[in-house]
């Protein structure tokens, strides 16, 4: 099956945008510039601004409601786009603000959800360790399809934990609701990272594998 990517792009011309100087004077010397696509000439319009003010820019990248960014810790994350879920997905995956920019005006998004998040992944690591039956998702979209990925983090889990049982769950739709039909104590997502804030049952891939020790997983060290 052939895949195509059409871009969609704002209509505003990158010269009409407000580069709003006192918000470039706030930032550290270093930042990471991430993007929604609608927004590409927005964040170049900006990429310039920032280099014309003696500010680094580290990384300039798109990202979708999935994405997990690789910053290092001290350089300060911006998103250009107006949508809340992309800069709390940031934020939440990589442990830090996220400082929002569109049109002239910025906000700073996360630090209450990260708090929140925190609290939640005790309340589920509980969960994970007391749970017997452990439950894999694998989504089978491009882009989130994490297969190998998921396989090697059964073994670990069984060889840890002889006790449990780690299964595979591969689907292209996932829905949530639908995890009462099994008799599965935990889940793992390897999915969209969204899907953690429909289920109290359900942690991220990475979190597992932060809370494991695994830092390698097809090393299973």
């Amino acid at each position: 099956m052939k895949i195509l990517y059409i871009e969609a792009k704002s209509k505003t011309k990158p010269e009409a945008y407000n580069i709003d100087k006192s918000f470039i004077e706030k930032l550290p010397k270093e930042v990471f510039l991430s993007y929604t696509i609608q927004n590409k000439p927005q964040a170049e319009a900006m990429k310039k601004a920032l280099e014309h003010y003696n500010i680094a820019v580290a990384g300039f990248q798109q990202v979708l409601g999935c994405t997990k960014l690789r910053v290092k810790e001290g350089i300060a994350i911006i998103l250009i786009g107006q949508g809340r879920f992309h800069a709390l997905n940031l934020a939440l995956q990589n442990k830090r603000s996220i400082i929002q920019y569109s049109n002239g005006s910025s906000t700073i998004v996360g630090q209450k959800e990260i708090e929140q998040y925190q609290e939640k992944m005790k309340n589920s690591l509980n969960l994970f360790l007391h749970s017997k039956d452990i439950g894999i998702i694998v989504s089978t979209k491009p882009g989130q399809e994490q297969f190998k990925k998921s396989q090697q983090l059964k073994k670990i889990i069984e060889k840890k934990y002889p006790e449990k049982r780690a299964i595979l769950f591969i689907s292209n739709n996932i829905n949530v609701h639908e995890f009462e039909n099994f008799s599965i104590n935990f889940w793992i997502n390897s999915a969209c990272p969204g899907l953690i804030n429909d289920s109290p049952k359900l942690l991220n891939i990475d979190d597992i594998l932060e809370f494991l020790g695994v830092k390698n997983i097809y090393s299973g060290k």
